[in-house]
């Protein structure tokens, strides 16, 4: 990461960012506790240049420090800086809420080429926000269910479980003694969204701020047409309702049930799933961890080809972890249903690429539903180069492990101008269902680095696609198998 670029954030200088930064001080330094989140374009531009203007000054002290150091104490001023520069803007984004917020959450997981001080400080973005008020949790309940906490729940936590881009979650039990979890929509986080979503210029600072030298396009325009789903939570449970019933009973992934009879479009109620975060996850055993990532790789990919839908969403706040490979899928608010000729297109990509190794084909394919132009002249090696690393995995029967590096690669082959790809991807014309498409991808593979993830993907991926229907070619796939049968022969 050019951290050289963090001072400029489009404002032409640092003294501009000065003035605002005197200027907002008290919005940057507010409690964490607070309630307020700025929901109008000028504030929150605002907010971006206190980044800046602090990045600036961290900068030039790091460098007016480090001209008569040693190399050593120059590398010890660099990674300060880093962290300084990283907790700035964990904090201002957390504040922020919304789009912002959720880019910083992406930064976290997708880049695995980010100094690591910066990651672990993004990191905090994925549930560990600062909270917003119990007051203002309150008002929202008693608006929303039609009473306070206390009246609604036998028991409510006041401090939430985890806090994230859209809203908070707190842990409650109902009167029937359920425990369960409650999700609370920030109040004016709507309003927040669409400030930003409509100030394309903040999103392509930022973008350039965490993925410098990568074409922000693509991820810009998914969270201009994807986020605001976020905002419904009555739409979310539907989403959740769906997986539910489709994962009843899986000997590996749960799905926690929506309580109806206190959800709205602002407040979601769900069962309480038992677990630990992804940080404890990737702390245990091998084989602990190639559990988790069969599990992961299965619900990804099964549910794209067998439910025609995914969770869109794939970060590791949104996952909850438990011993022998299980796992609790939570937040379907970027769920994305597919219709079943993209589901079919992507049959077919997969049949040219990796069955059959036909390159010609597969950039028919690509051309005729507008990936690539019919007037581009590459020759097929680059092509077969340039996306074939997407199926790399998948492309032999082999035991491949998922590393970090492979991971920046990845994400570096889809939005690195610079490349020697560069030609293909100025070019390249994502329809919506790929761009969602190489998020699942890329955050997937995110994940599989930091559990170092080994596998022979190939054969799994076999089990899964519908049209091969490979047998089980693990205990896991055993066991779903077994599931299935039973599933098919009680509704039979």
């Amino acid at each position: 990461m050019n951290l050289k670029r963090l001072p400029l954030l489009g404002l032409g200088s640092i003294a501009v960012g000065g003035a605002l930064f005197l200027a907002f001080r008290k919005l940057a330094h507010r409690s964490p506790n607070s309630s307020m989140i700025p929901t109008q374009r000028v504030r929150r531009s605002a907010q971006l240049a206190i980044v800046g203007a602090r990045g600036g000054g961290n900068y030039v002290s790091m460098k007016a420090r480090g001209v008569l150091a040693t190399e050593e104490r120059r590398e010890e001023l660099r990674s300060e800086f880093e962290l300084q520069t990283a907790e700035q803007v964990t904090q201002v984004l957390g504040n922020m809420r919304g789009a912002m917020m959720k880019l910083g959450q992406m930064a976290s997981y997708l880049d695995q080429g980010l100094p690591e001080p910066v990651r672990q400080s993004l990191a905090q973005l994925q549930s560990n926000a600062p909270p917003m008020a119990y007051a203002l949790v309150k008002q929202v309940i008693i608006e929303e269910l039609g009473g306070a906490p206390e009246v609604m729940f036998a028991e409510f936590a006041q401090l939430p479980l985890a806090a994230a881009s859209i809203g908070q979650v707190h842990l409650a039990t109902t009167h029937a003694g359920q425990k369960v979890a409650v999700k609370v929509q920030y109040p004016g986080v709507d309003r927040a969204i669409a400030a930003d979503l409509d100030n394309t210029d903040l999103l392509f600072q930022m973008m350039n701020l965490l993925f410098p030298g990568m074409d922000p396009g693509p991820i810009v325009a998914e969270l201009k047409e994807r986020i605001a789903e976020e905002l419904d939570y009555a739409l979310e449970a539907e989403h959740q309702r769906m997986f539910a019933l489709a994962y009843a009973g899986h000997p590996y992934i749960h799905i926690p049930q929506v309580i109806d009879s206190l959800s709205t479009q602002r407040v979601l109620t769900t069962e309480f799933a038992e677990g630990v975060p992804f940080s404890e996850a990737i702390a245990w055993s091998d084989e602990e961890r190639q559990l988790t990532a069969e599990c992961l790789y299965r619900f990804a990919f099964g549910s794209i080809y067998q439910l025609h839908a995914f969770n869109g969403d794939p970060h590791p706040g949104n996952y909850v972890f438990r011993p022998g490979g299980q796992i609790t899928f939570l937040d379907f608010g970027l769920c994305k249903r597919f219709s079943a000729a993209e589901v079919q297109t992507f049959e077919e990509m997969i049949q040219a690429m990796v069955l059959e190794k036909d390159i010609g084909k597969f950039r028919e394919i690509i051309q005729g539903i507008g990936i690539l132009p019919l007037d581009l002249e590459v020759a097929d090696p680059e092509l077969q180069e340039y996306f074939g690393h997407f199926y790399e995995f998948v492309l032999d029967e082999q035991v491949m492990e998922i590393t970090p590096e492979y991971s920046s690669q990845s994400v570096r082959q889809f939005f690195d101008l610079s490349g020697p790809h560069a030609e293909i991807m100025k070019a390249a014309n994502l329809p919506p269902s790929m761009v969602i498409i190489q998020r699942i991808n890329l955050g997937l593979f995110a994940l599989f680095g930091d559990l170092q993830a080994r596998g022979n993907w190939r054969q799994i991926a076999e089990e899964l696609w519908p049209f091969v229907q490979a047998p089980p070619s693990t205990p896991m796939g055993e066991k779903i198998a077994d599931w299935q049968n039973a599933t098919a022969t009680q509704q039979a």
